[in-house]
């Protein structure tokens, strides 16, 4: 239940998230040292679903270093070297997806050197040629509004508008290429 955009641009990327955090009962919690977007070395991190998994690649999986070479083609990069280091991680820390769901478990935007890639719970990476992404239960609102030429900031008032799982501070980090 959260609201992250990511709009990139041709020099650089943003990432905006929202601060409301709820439990499957639907208690909210907020507090400033729980972010849903975290920085790890050159990588952003946004994660939306299941706390367990986004917890473990926010804050317990090491990123591997991405090397000048890597870097000519990050698609490729994502693909060989972190979508695996991700489901090592994911299964060394105990993550076990619920087969009974018919739901995401969890979803994640990706910045590294300021390009954007959607990871999501089957671990395929995805890319968007208009660089509009959202996850999240409000991300349709946000999309919406951003395709409809809404600023950022705009989008994100619109699906808390729209959301009760969406609430502010939003937070914001930007890379660049």
């Amino acid at each position: 239940m959260t609201t992250i955009i990511g709009l990139q641009r041709p020099d650089q990327c943003l990432l905006v998230a929202d601060s409301r955090i709820t439990d499957d009962g639907g208690r909210t919690y907020t507090h400033p040292t729980v972010t849903k977007i975290t920085k790890r070395g050159k990588y952003l991190i946004a994660g939306a679903g299941t706390t367990q998994p986004c917890d473990i690649i926010q804050h317990v999986w090491r990123p591997p270093t991405l090397s000048p070479s890597a870097s000519k083609n990050l698609y490729h990069f994502m693909i060989a070297d972190v979508v695996p280091s991700m489901r090592l991680a994911l299964t060394y820390n105990g993550y076990q997806p619920d087969k009974e769901s018919t739901e995401p478990d969890f979803i994640f935007l990706i910045a590294i050197s300021g390009t954007i890639f959607e990871v999501d719970d089957t671990l395929s990476v995805l890319m968007r040629d208009d660089g509009i992404y959202g996850i999240g239960s409000g991300a349709p609102y946000a999309i919406g509004a951003l395709q409809a030429g809404a600023t950022w900031r705009r989008a994100m008032q619109i699906a808390v508008k729209n959301n009760v799982f969406t609430a502010p501070p939003f937070i914001t980090h930007k890379q660049t290429r």
